[in-house]
């Protein structure tokens, strides 16, 4: 296989990497390499987007397009940024002028120490390159995985709320065919590698090298986001000594939709797939939402949060509650299951030497099908979960009520693997949902786990807030109910 150096658009100047450490991280290489210092570190674990740096890359529908991404600097391999554009906050002035980004934040006050000023600046600035005149809805997505130890968020919110409709032009986008033009000359490069300190780094472009790749190198470790992995890096001063990057695998990174399921590439981030899966399931996309923060989503896929095998992972109880199914593949086979058989003990699954997760299926929704999600944690935003629990309900209409005729009640947080309530389900089965139902599987999911104590919840609290969630469900479907009730009431009274 022919291999190539790293490549990519530093602001607007070309960079190659033929030497260096495929652990290093792009904050690291900003700071210490290109002695770029106004990117900071400041929790080195994706947290408090100090660190943040934004991506241009190719839209993969129109490659004469760029899309920007704003992601974590200290979290992201340096190999991963190859055939893309890094722009950091020292490049963003043009002369003595400052952008509309920066100058906004000086108009409205918003700066105090300064140190994660940067960070803020960047989340703008790619806010403001996808769009203009943004809401504060969408400020608030765009700056929530940035945090402030000084002042409150008032002022820098107005600043980033300020249009940038009908701002001169900035040097990016003078520079943009330019651009365009460069990152589609690197896309036509052999596939890229890098070694460093003994350590090996590269990125397959089809599934057939990544395949090959795993096959000769059982024990390397594929990487997407990064957003977990690295941890292992920046937290714990691991040392991988074969990263194998899929994010440019084009198979791992397709979304498609049959009649009947949507199919997600395991190297989809979540930005890529968060509003198809919000328009079949609303839950399970604000329940996304919720998922680290703009940064991460931009950068951490749905292929990473299931291989993790995380039992606070927040995806896959709604997927098991789903009927979700996943495809792996090994050297030219592949074989499908449902997600829920992947995870066999904490942090064990029935993924082979050398195979991969390729995509994960997840059925549409039919009609008298629900699904409610529920995350519980510390805070609402950027937050692990102490219980996530996932329901899906099939109710059809008979004589004498409302059956439940298919039932999946999914949770994380109580178990060393995210799994399912079956005794719960079983007294649900069947039966009308009614009080009577609902406490007779609140007793029942008694059963089906002995949650654990740790620093996010005591196992009596993970228990009964699981217990009182199944209520919730029961109380939020009544009420919609007897909405839908009333309005044909009022429609036909009308």
């Amino acid at each position: 296989m022919v291999k190539n150096k790293i490549k990519f658009l530093l602001n607007n100047r070309l960079v190659e990497i033929a030497n260096l450490d495929p652990n290093t991280t792009v904050l690291q290489y900003l700071r210490e390499e290109q002695f770029k210092t106004g990117t900071k570190e400041g929790c080195a674990s994706g947290d408090c987007g100090a660190c943040t740096v934004v991506l241009a890359e190719l839209d993969p529908e129109n490659p004469a397009q760029l899309t920007y991404k704003s992601i974590n600097s200290c979290i992201t391999f340096i190999g991963s940024i190859h055939g893309k554009q890094l722009i950091t906050v020292e490049d963003l002035k043009e002369g003595a002028k400052l952008h509309h980004a920066q100058q906004t934040m000086v108009d409205n006050h918003a700066s105090q120490c300064g140190f994660c000023t940067p960070g803020f600046v960047m989340s703008s600035f790619a806010l403001h390159k996808q769009n203009n005149k943004p809401n504060r809805a969408e400020v608030l997505e765009a700056l929530a995985g940035n945090l402030c130890r000084c002042t409150g968020y008032r002022s820098i919110i107005e600043a980033a709320i300020t249009s940038s409709e009908g701002v001169a032009e900035d040097s990016f986008a003078k520079h943009y065919q330019q651009t365009v033009a460069s990152l589609n000359e690197l896309q036509k490069l052999p596939t890229p590698s890098l070694v460093g300190n003994g350590n090996n780094f590269i990125a397959p472009t089809n599934i057939d090298e990544l395949a090959t790749e795993l096959t000769n190198e059982p024990t390397s470790k594929l990487v997407a986001g990064g957003t977990d992995l690295a941890l292992s890096v920046t937290q714990n001063l691991a040392v991988i000594d074969k990263l194998i990057y899929v994010g440019n695998v084009a198979e791992l990174t397709t979304l498609t939709e049959t009649d009947s399921d949507i199919i997600i590439g395991a190297a989809l981030p979540y930005s890529e797939f968060i509003d198809t899966l919000h328009h079949y399931y609303p839950d399970l996309g604000e329940m996304i939402e919720r998922i680290g923060s703009k940064q991460v989503r931009n950068t951490g896929t749905l292929g990473g949060n299931v291989g993790n095998a995380s039992p606070i992972g927040d995806m896959p109880p709604a997927l098991i509650a789903l009927g979700a199914t996943m495809t792996l593949h090994l050297d030219g086979q592949e074989r499908t299951i449902l997600v829920e058989d992947f995870f066999i003990d904490y942090k064990k699954t029935v993924i082979q030497p050398s195979e991969f997760i390729k995509s994960i299926q997840i059925p549409k929704p039919k009609a008298g099908q629900t699904l409610k999600l529920y995350k519980i944690s510390k805070r609402i935003d950027d937050d692990i979960s102490a219980v996530l629990a996932a329901f899906f309900i099939e109710q059809e209409t008979e004589q004498d009520g409302q059956k439940i005729t298919k039932v999946r009640l999914a949770f994380g947080g109580m178990a060393g693997i995210p799994k399912r309530g079956l005794a719960a389900e079983s007294a649900l089965l069947g039966k009308d949902f009614t009080k009577e139902s609902v406490a007779q599987a609140k007793k029942a999911l008694a059963t089906d786990f002995q949650p654990m104590s740790d620093v996010r919840a005591s196992d009596k609290y993970r228990m009964t807030v699981a217990q009182n969630l199944i209520e919730k469900c029961y109380l939020e479907l009544q009420s919609t109910k007897t909405r839908k009730v009333i309005e044909t009431r009022v429609v036909n009274h009308a």
